[in-house]
């Protein structure tokens, strides 16, 4: 099937620790199929190609896809940077793998809002979703500026690039159950999604 985007890379964030989960988050399981492979589904569908960012090629050789080590290890911006550096087409889409309910067309509705900016972030009722958003080539410098200085807050990024941010409002008719967003840091946050 092809991509309605074939100028978008989706970079899959799959180098955190899982610490608060205590297992591999990308590996969860989820009504039969793990994480990782939910995100990877609608990467496929909406982007033209797709990166795996992370430091554990071992744990992923299974879905055969090209897997790039961090730049800056430690840090969602790193891993960022590090996606936006590798890829081949002029924008991004980033989606972290522990998102159980990634959404097909919340992703093509910020795509779709890209023309003039260099990032499109997703605003919902918690705030910023910078893990869950687009960037383009433009944001490279300024993301290794702040590297190099040890800021690592994804936020302050937005206020050196032209960032059109996407209102809650905008996306309610796109994500009427509400679960879009969600991403799963502990287990109570698992056993919540796996009663939706």
């Amino acid at each position: 099937m092809s991509s309605s985007n074939p100028d978008i890379t989706g970079v899959i964030l799959v180098g955190g620790q899982s610490r608060r989960m205590g297992t591999d988050k990308a590996f969860l399981d989820l009504d039969g199929r793990p994480l990782i492979e939910r995100a990877l589904e609608v990467c496929r569908e909406v982007c033209g190609t797709v990166l795996l960012v992370g430091n554990r090629p071992e744990r992923f050789g299974a879905y055969a896809l090209p897997m790039v080590a961090d730049i800056y290890p430690g840090s969602s911006l790193g891993g960022l940077y590090t996606g936006l550096s590798h890829a081949i087409t002029p924008a991004i889409f980033a989606i972290p793998c522990d998102i159980p309910f990634p959404n097909a067309a919340i992703m093509q509705y910020l795509i779709s809002r890209r023309d003039d900016y260099d990032a499109v972030v997703p605003i919902t009722a918690h705030g910023a979703e910078p893990l869950f958003a687009v960037y383009a080539k433009a944001c490279l410098e300024p993301m290794r500026q702040m590297l190099e200085t040890g800021n690592v807050r994804i936020n302050d990024l937005y206020s050196h690039v032209r960032t059109r941010y996407v209102e809650k409002a905008e996306l309610n008719a796109l994500d009427p159950s509400g679960t879009s967003f969600l991403n799963l840091n502990t287990p109570d946050d698992y056993e919540r999604a796996r009663g939706k």
